[in-house]
């Protein structure tokens, strides 16, 4: 079996260490911004509609409702904090694709995919045209993604991509050795700032009538769809509404039904200290494109608006048991291979501290996009699985409930893409069995010049391949 760039080349322990000295355990996103707090449930009430969850999905579906109808009574329900979770502690890579890729929704939705990419493309664009009519500071950059390849097998995998760059081209773009080629897709991707896209689609929807409480969880959805809906509070309040949204992302479904569709999978982050001119200079990056190397377990990076590099990715873990819990955001042997994996990228950069390092849960499907449905004679929705592309397919996802809920067909509901379920994940102990082989496999596959071994291929064949 052989290396990869990142073993041939790795940098010494003391670089490493000098990075991380003095770095805060904190996300980034949510240390730069100021909160607007929202009062918790108190308290019985009634809505039109009512959203549980205040990330994204919840956040674009209460939107994009007050738009449809603006007399709708709409009311948020959050456990925590507003986009406390994955919607504030991601990369902030906006992508127009719904499906995770072209590949993935050409195997999976081949007489679809031509239009699912169109629509990809048109929510990408509605994202910007609302960034822009409600003034939304969100540090929004439409600048495309950039593939890079560091294998030399990569490099034929990037060929035949639309904005293929060989060596020269890829390096005039941004100055790494272990750049070998890329592929510029220059207008499905932007770059936001997490956690002030949620807090500006906060008060875009407070601004817009929507009532949000924080600290309120649901513990309960309450009533068989016959009538109205009533959602339940750890505190006892409730809320009984004609139409339910569930977002609650990677937290355990509200739906017993969907307990087993997905599973929680950390992702670790760094975030450097601003670089100086100099330092930007030695790496050149002035198109400031979202980056991601070709391998199953893959890097992700770009450039933050005062100029500092978030660099995340590799590691993918997944806790025995499937649950959420901060325990598991801290974790050095990840972070250190972090570092070390940037300092291979850009040793030019040695002597860069980390300011921030965090980590994230994913909620992960078989299929490794989001899946939709409905529950209580159709007064309930759901949209979950983002598997790590929520910053851009939850309006779309908020777009397709609103649908449901409407009891009236649209293209959109029509779509198998939308119709279908993925393949639920087995119980325990066989769930962290099969995702730690898997995750073995795909390493394996990084050693071996990207050749899945035959487990990876019958997953492949029966839908339940794993990506990070």
């Amino acid at each position: 079996m052989g290396t990869t760039v990142f073993e041939r080349r790795r940098p010494a322990d003391a670089v490493i260490d000098a990075s991380l000295r003095d770095t805060a355990f904190s996300v980034f996103w949510l240390d730069d911004v100021e909160r607007v707090e929202h009062p918790p449930l108190s308290g019985s009430i009634s809505a039109d509609l009512a959203i549980v969850g205040g990330g994204y999905a919840g956040l674009w579906t209460a939107v994009r409702a007050k738009e449809r109808d603006p007399e709708r009574r709409v009311v948020l329900l959050e456990a925590s904090r507003i986009a406390w979770a994955a919607s504030g502690r991601n990369g902030g890579f906006c992508e127009s694709s719904l499906t995770h890729g072209h590949e993935n929704g050409l195997t999976r939705w081949p007489e679809e995919i031509d239009r699912l990419e169109e629509l990809g493309h048109e929510n990408l664009d509605g994202i910007e045209a609302t960034v822009k009519k409600y003034s939304m500071d969100v540090d929004f950059e439409r600048t495309g993604q950039l593939a890079v390849a560091v294998e030399p097998h990569q490099v034929e995998w990037l060929r035949e991509e639309e904005g293929f760059l060989d060596r020269d081209a890829v390096q005039a773009e941004v100055h790494s050795d272990t750049f070998l080629a890329g592929a510029w897709e220059r207008d499905g991707c932007a770059l936001v700032h997490p956690a002030k896209l949620g807090l500006e689609l906060a008060r875009v929807a407070v601004e817009l009538g929507v009532e949000i409480y924080e600290q309120s969880l649901v513990r309960e959805v309450s009533g068989d769809g016959s009538g109205p809906v009533t959602l339940i509070t750890r505190d006892d309040g409730r809320v009984t509404a004609d139409a339910v949204a569930l977002a609650t992302n990677v937290f355990p479904s509200l739906l017993k039904r969907n307990r087993l569709m997905t599973v929680p999978v950390y992702d670790y982050v760094l975030m450097t200290e601003p670089l100086t001119d100099a330092q930007l200079a030695s790496i050149g990056w002035s198109n400031r494109q979202g980056l991601a190397d070709s391998a199953n377990q893959f890097h992700y990076y770009r450039l933050t608006a005062d100029n500092r590099i978030l660099f995340g990715g590799y590691d993918a873990v997944y806790h025995f048991g499937g649950k959420v819990r901060p325990e598991y955001e801290d974790r050095a042997e990840s972070h250190r291979k972090l570092s070390s994996h940037f300092f291979t990228t850009f040793p030019q950069l040695e002597g860069l501290r980390f300011t921030h390092r965090w980590a994230g849960a994913i909620d992960s499907s078989s299929r490794f996009c989001a899946f939709f449905g409905t529950a209580r004679k159709g007064r309930v929705a759901y949209a979950t699985g983002f598997t790590g592309l929520g910053v851009g397919a939850a309006r779309f996802a908020a777009d397709v409930m609103l649908d449901k809920l409407s009891g009236e067909p649209t293209e959109r509901t029509e779509l198998a893409m939308v119709r279908e379920k993925p393949i639920p994940f087995p119980p325990e102990p066989v769930a962290s069995i099969g995702v730690n082989l898997v995750r073995a496999a795909m390493n394996r596959a990084d050693h071996n010049e990207g050749k899945r071994n035959l487990f990876l291929k019958t997953l492949d064949a029966v839908g339940m391949g794993f990506d990070s």
